[in-house]
């Protein structure tokens, strides 16, 4: 029989009994609607962790510090930089290393009149910062000496001197929530660091030093970075060691670093780098102690969640199988006529599995359609049922967090599935059909 042939009988047989194969079709329709619905949320699911995950910091981060606060045979130096860069995996790295000192304040404006009582002084690598996933708000990376880099928020860390005490500092914590709870940015502080030069006022044993610096930059906040992305002051390590010298009254001491900051290439690989610097014998501190328990436990509800809709497209596959019975018994005096006619048994054979493919087709085709307008429908009620949210909810984005997410290959799946669950189905009661005898066959009424 010819394929034009082959289409034609198939469609003449499913439409010959129109309400049982609606009713089959319905059965696959509801399987396929439950395993896309239910993945769909899973997928959600992992979607809203990672989100979680992202606000957290950068999951490719690995802070390395030395075991027993550095007093022991493994130390954070110059030596362990020049490892780091023979280890597979590793992007980037960045030393750092506080100055701890009495007290650190920053002074700027005409006659002092901007005022910091307090800041944190960090030194980096700066010509790594872009490589590590540093971002500025505004700025430059700093490019000569004395040049550094300021948090996102420490200007609110500096109070107005010519104003009333009580009324001199913005408070960027008050208020930061309209009445539908939703955050609003802080208002504008009195002071913009970048606008001028400022002085570092740092108390030591050895009595005071001034350092004038220049902020050419702002670091956007990233605590998995460090505290003084937010509120403290990055400056290049070779300025850091200068000051430091200050400090300490000119005596020079052996270079160590408080830790090494990695950047990973990848997500995948930070687990082995991880272990590879632990095996070195160092301590280390990343996302992936949380990442990777979340991301088990997504996959096992993602899991769980497709057995059940799985098993409702199962229960369609045995009435397919019972569809395609009672067509056999139905036809089998047609089955003896082809068999006579010199109809080859592949042939037979392939009718009935087309019929069978074909309600999965079918049935996989409207469940998809049904499930994505389901899916939108549920992002929309989380969302807001709005016409702002419909595109929203059906690509989602940056700020949104979606419950249902159906990507395309999960259609592309549902479909394949449905049609491989009809022929599966279908492959039994075609074998029955090719193996009764033509003339038994011929002679049912």
């Amino acid at each position: 029989m010819k394929r034009k042939d082959l289409l034609r009988v198939c469609l003449q047989n499913l439409t010959r009994r129109k309400s049982r194969t609606f009713l089959t079709v319905l059965g696959v329709l509801i399987g396929c609607c439950s395993i896309v619905i239910m993945v769909s949320l899973g997928i959600g699911m992992k979607e809203a962790q990672d989100k979680t995950l992202a606000e957290m910091g950068d999951l490719t981060i690995i802070t390395v510090s030395a075991p027993q606060g550095g007093r022991g045979k493994v130390k954070l130096d110059d030596a362990l930089l020049r490892r780091l860069k023979g280890i597979p995996g590793i992007a980037a790295f960045t030393p750092k290393r506080s100055l701890e000192v009495e007290s650190i304040s920053l002074v700027a404006g005409t006659g002092r009149r901007y005022i910091a009582d307090w800041t944190s002084v960090v030194g980096v690598d700066t010509g790594a910062l872009e490589q590590m996933g540093y971002h500025l708000t505004e700025g430059t990376l700093p490019k000569h000496d004395n040049e550094v880099l300021v948090g996102q928020y420490l200007a609110y860390s500096f109070k107005d001197t010519l104003r009333p005490e009580g009324h001199n500092m913005i408070d960027r914590w008050a208020g930061n929530f309209d009445d539908n709870g939703k955050p609003i940015d802080p208002p504008p502080p009195f002071f913009d660091p970048l606008k001028g030069p400022m002085t570092m006022e740092i108390e030591t044993q050895n009595g005071k030093i001034t350092l004038p610096i220049t902020p050419v930059g702002a670091v956007k906040e990233d605590y998995s970075k460090g505290s003084e992305t937010s509120e403290g002051i990055m400056l290049n390590m070779a300025d850091l060691r200068k000051l430091m010298e200050k400090t300490q009254g000119g005596r020079k001491k052996a270079t160590a670093y408080d830790s090494v900051m990695v950047k990973v290439k990848s997500i995948d690989q930070v687990e082995s780098v991880e272990r590879e610097l632990k095996t070195m014998g160092y301590a280390t501190e990343s996302m992936e102690s949380i990442r990777r328990p979340m991301e088990k436990e997504a996959r096992q509800k993602q899991l769980m969640l497709g057995g059940l809709g799985a098993i409702s497209l199962f229960v369609a596959a045995l009435g397919i199988t019972n569809t395609m019975i009672m067509s056999i018994s139905e036809r089998t005096r047609e089955i003896g006529v082809m068999k006579s006619l010199g109809c080859y048994v592949t042939d037979i054979r392939i009718m009935f599995l087309s019929e069978a493919g074909a309600i999965g087709l079918i049935g996989g085709l409207i469940g998809c359609v049904i499930s994505f307008v389901a899916s939108v429908v549920i992002n929309l009620v989380s969302l807001g049922p709005s016409v702002e949210n419909l595109i929203p909810a059906i690509l989602g984005g940056e700020e949104v967090t979606r419950v249902s997410v159906i990507p395309p290959w999960l259609l592309l799946f549902a479909i394949v599935f449905s049609v491989f669950i009809g022929l599966g189905s279908g492959y039994y009661p075609a074998n029955k059909a090719v193996r009764i005898p033509a003339l038994e066959a011929i002679k049912t009424e």
